[in-house]
């Protein structure tokens, strides 16, 4: 750099006018006051952010799984390569109640990366995931992830994600997996969704504008904003089908109260009644994938049964009649 550049430089940095804050970490329980109630809620809809971090895709698959007496925080499924992600996560720092439940849900629901969340770890349990990442075969992955919550002066909170542990190889087994899923353009899956939204999008054309929700584009959100939900439409390895959810952001402590007061104004328009809170009035249909006339008749179906589901939300779940 020639003096001239370095002295704009210097000028801009020293600029009287630029004022800079502070940034200061806030106790994980300042932004949400309880574990199962509100964070887990919250990072079910914020995914990205933790995919971010760890640098693979992430599809949620369900919250509060059961697994015998205790139930999984989190379950997602990475879509480029299939595998099962669990996630377990803590506002308080790393305990060995969570090391052993880790472990019991390893063994009970075919995880193969585990996710452990906490504010702090002790450096035994830290020790434990990097044994973890040592001696258990490759096709298993460990993380202790840090969980940071920041502010500078009254600006919105903003959770932070660091990973502490993770498998010596993970960087190159990212690099690896993403040329395979390149070469083979995501495999089965991704060729489900290559026949199938393009003949959905000849019924729909609204949903090429469409949020493609997840890195693998097995979903599709159609926002209804006057009534402050989504219409989930996905693509699974059996058919397709859809459900309503809160918009980003907008977990199920706000939502479900709203879905629950609606329940039988939209059974009764839709046919589904509330069902799992993960997937509030579910509907689906199974699909040949073999038969392209079956297909396209699921794609009539889906964008049917989606403009019906998006104007009954606009009839029992208009914002304005929730003032």
């Amino acid at each position: 750099m020639d003096q001239q550049g370095s002295d704009r430089g210097k000028s801009r940095v020293t600029d009287p006018s630029v004022s800079f804050g502070t940034l200061v970490d806030i106790e994980a329980r300042a932004a949400w006051g309880h574990e199962s109630h509100d964070f887990t809620p919250w990072l079910a809809d914020n995914l990205d952010r933790l995919s971010d971090a760890l640098g693979i895709p992430l599809e949620l698959t369900g919250r509060e799984v059961r697994n015998g007496r205790y139930s999984a925080d989190i379950l997602a499924t990475n879509p480029a390569d299939g595998s099962v992600v669990l996630i377990e996560n803590q506002l308080e720092a790393s305990d060995h109640t969570h090391l052993g439940q880790v472990m019991t849900y390893l063994a009970g629901l075919d995880a193969h990366v585990v996710v452990w969340l906490a504010p702090n770890f002790r450096e035994e349990h830290l020790s434990a995931v990097r044994w973890l990442n040592q001696h258990t075969d490759e096709t298993f992955s460990f993380f202790a992830v840090k969980l940071r919550v920041v502010q500078i002066a009254d600006s919105p909170l903003a959770p932070l994600f660091e990973v502490l542990e993770k498998p010596n190889s993970w960087d190159k087994q990212l690099q690896s997996k993403a040329r395979a899923v390149r070469s083979s353009v995501s495999g089965e899956a991704a060729e489900r969704r290559e026949l199938f939204w393009p003949a959905y999008a000849e019924i729909d054309p609204r949903v090429e504008s469409d949020l493609k929700a997840g890195a693998g584009g097995g979903t599709r959100w159609r926002p209804v904003r006057e009534a402050g939900v989504v219409i989930s439409r996905y693509v699974s390895d059996y058919g397709v089908g859809l459900f309503i959810r809160g918009e980003r952001g907008k977990g199920g402590e706000i939502t479900l109260p709203r879905l629950e007061a609606a329940a039988p104004g939209l059974t009764a328009e839709l046919g589904p009644e509330l069902g799992d809170a993960n997937f509030p009035f579910l509907a689906n249909r199974e699909v040949d994938w073999s038969d392209p006339a079956d297909i396209e008749a699921a794609a009539t179906w889906l964008a049917q049964q989606t403009n019906k589901y998006e104007v009954a939300v606009q009839r029992h779940l208009a914002l304005e009649e929730q003032a």
